[in-house]
Formats: C-alpha cells, structure tokens, sequence
C-alpha cells in the first residue's frame, strides 16, 4: 500500500487572510473606472423623474391635483378672502388662498398625472433625487421644500426653429407693449403740458415784476405831469 504524496508546500494560518488583504490594498491604490457615486454626481437625463416642485404663486388651490392622484398622496389646505372692487361700484370677489401643500413620496409612485392635469403650470419634475430619510414619516415634504426644489427644475428645451411660438409668449409680449406705449404716450403728454406752461409763462407782460422797466414810447417825458 502506497502512501498519498505530501504538498511540497505548508501554509500557515492565516495566509488566506493576508492574501485577501493585499487584493484589497491592490484594489485601493488602483484609480476608478466608473463614476463612484457620492464622489461623483451622475449626469441625469433633463426630464428625470426625481421629485415635483411647486411654483405656488401659479396655484389656484383648484384642487384638480389632489382628486387626480392615483394614490391621494398631495395634502392641500386653503382658506378664502374677500378682494376688494376693482373699480368704484364695483362688486366684492373672493379667491382662495393657498395655507398648506405637501406630498408624500412614501406613498407617490411618480406618475406624473399631477403635473399632466395642472392646468395652472404650478408642479414640474425637478432631477433631484437625494432626499432619504431615516424616518418613513419625514418624507411628507410641505410647499417651503418643494418650492426649493423648484429652482432645480431644469429649462425648457428651445423651440423648432419653424415651430410657432406659445400663444403666453405673444400674449406676454402684447401685454408689454401695451403698457410700454401707455408709459410713453403719458411721457409725451406731460412734456407737452410743460412746454405749454413754459410758453404761457413767457408769454405774460413783465410790467407788474419788481425791477422791471418799462418801453420807451410808456415812459412820462421831462416835465408833464404826474
């Protein structure tokens, strides 16, 4: 009976250890390939769905949002004021004031139909996407954090060169100069009242004027009576 042959080499205890090790240290000192996220913010897509931010001053609490969820995740409160006539005799109109307006991304399943519905342009999808919570409960964000979340809100991509542009942009512009040619049209009107009074001033006699001398052919001659 033959014995098995004996491993030339012995390890000690140990060696698998100090051998994982230096692939560990070899690994470390080597530099990166791929993008190591948080190091290195990933380049996202402009229409990534991260999270939605409010424009408030666009909201009308219609409430439209809020019924269309699929998972009645937005909260909005809203309470009303009474506006003051516009114009003399006029009549009293009330607008709803916007108190409250949260969504909750614990229950949100990012479907858009929000934003899509709001007939006001008063949400838009921002990338931003690093807002965990240790706590489920936190992720009830309310306006002020959604309206930070607004500036992130990428732009909009530019127009077709042949499209034709938005009717708000024509209707903005109308608008402009139409308030710009009443500022000017007012400026117009007040130079001319100060040239007339300029010309009205001029035209008056300066006889009753402390200083002033009179024309010769008004001027008593030596000797008449006075």
């Amino acid at each position: 009976m033959t014995a098995s042959p004996q491993p030339s080499g012995r390890s000690f205890p140990g060696s698998g250890l100090a051998k994982g090790l230096a692939v560990t240290l070899r690994t470390m000192t080597r530099k990166t390939v791929t993008a190591q996220y948080p190091e290195t913010q990933p380049d996202l897509p402009p229409r990534t769905r991260g999270v939605i931010g409010l424009f408030e001053e666009n909201c009308t609490v219609c409430m439209l949002c809020a019924r269309e969820c699929p998972d009645w995740c937005i909260y909005i409160d809203s309470h009303k004021e009474t506006v003051p006539p516009a114009a003399p005799g006029g009549r009293e109109r009330s607008r709803n004031v916007l108190d409250r307006f949260a969504i909750d991304f614990s229950l949100c399943m990012y479907c858009g139909i929000c934003i899509e519905v709001c007939p006001f342009d008063a949400l838009f999808w921002s990338p931003e996407f690093e807002y965990a919570e240790t706590d489920i409960r936190d992720l009830t964000h309310e306006r002020d954090k959604l309206r930070d979340w607004m500036w992130t809100v990428p732009a909009p991509p530019a127009l077709v060169p042949a499209a034709e542009e938005p009717k708000e942009y024509a209707a903005a512009r109308k608008s402009a100069d139409r308030t710009a040619a009443q500022q000017a049209a007012e400026a117009a009107a007040a130079a001319e009242a100060a040239e007339a009074a300029e010309a009205a001033e001029a035209a008056q006699p300066d006889s009753g004027r402390p200083g002033s001398t009179q024309p010769e052919s008004d001027r008593p001659e030596d000797g008449d009576a006075r």
